[in-house]
């Protein structure tokens, strides 16, 4: 676990705790000094002297500190694991606008790190990250609603929220989108708007995206099936790290 951040594809979770600097709305004078020392180390890997300088920083007021204090503890790197302090910690960031703790705190319920798995309150806190402009956040409760997870499906309120998102930058929803299409869930199947929505997600370095273009070429939705083409996008994908991708094309490079 590197980092919690978004609820993931349609059959599996991308959930990484994240201490992303955005999104505090104050840090205290004098802080940043820590802040910044203490940022370099953990980037470096130097976790004791994070750990110290991130507490330094959190002790003045610093909001990212904090948040690099939960990231920490609730993935144990220079601690040990210790999902209540780290739910102590985003809980400090979100009272001062964090929105990234805010959706921390949400992955937390919706994975059941440290406390009962509880999707509404994993909606409670998405939303809220959401309305302080988390594109990451938006994309967490598009997937309750698509996966009925605490909520009834529904498809609607799933592209509503990828929408949102998509338009914030966030790849994945994008990549989400176009699945909506593909399968016609909640809309009426498009291929051409998948594969649309599918190359703004490639553009933007998703190999899940770069994958299913692949299928669509290999299948022939929406366009003359070329068994080549199919090859060359799961080729892509596969280099980007994507298992599907490098099973697909295995199969097909066996069936030649």
């Amino acid at each position: 676990m590197a980092g919690l951040t978004s609820v993931g594809r349609r059959h599996r979770g991308r959930v990484v705790l994240r201490p992303a600097g955005r999104g505090s709305i104050r840090r205290s004078h004098g802080s940043g000094r820590y802040r910044s020392r203490a940022v370099q180390a953990y980037d470096a890997g130097d976790n004791p002297v994070a750990l110290l300088a991130f507490r330094q920083a959190a002790a003045m007021g610093d909001v990212d500190a904090m948040m690099y204090l939960g990231v920490m503890y609730g993935t144990g790197r220079g601690v040990d694991l210790d999902y209540a302090s780290a739910m102590a910690w985003f809980r400090r960031a979100a009272d001062a606008g964090n929105r990234q703790a805010m959706c921390n705190i949400g992955l937390l319920y919706y994975q059941g790190l440290g406390r009962p798995k509880s999707y509404s309150q994993a909606m409670s806190w998405f939303l809220k990250a959401a309305s302080f402009g988390s594109a990451e956040a938006m994309f967490n409760v598009g997937v309750l609603y698509r996966d009925g997870l605490g909520v009834p499906v529904n498809y609607a309120e799933a592209m509503k929220w990828f929408r949102r998102a998509a338009g914030e930058g966030d790849v994945t929803a994008a990549n989400a989108i176009g699945v909506l299409y593909q399968q016609g869930l909640g809309v009426s199947v498009d291929y051409a708007q998948a594969m649309s929505w599918y190359r703004s997600a490639a553009d933007a370095g998703s190999d899940a995206a770069l994958y299913n273009i692949g299928v669509l070429w290999e299948g022939g939705l929406g366009v003359a099936q070329d068994r080549d083409q199919a090859i060359a996008w799961y080729r892509k994908a596969a280099a980007a790290g994507n298992a599907d991708a490098r099973a697909a094309l295995k199969s097909l490079v066996e069936e030649n």
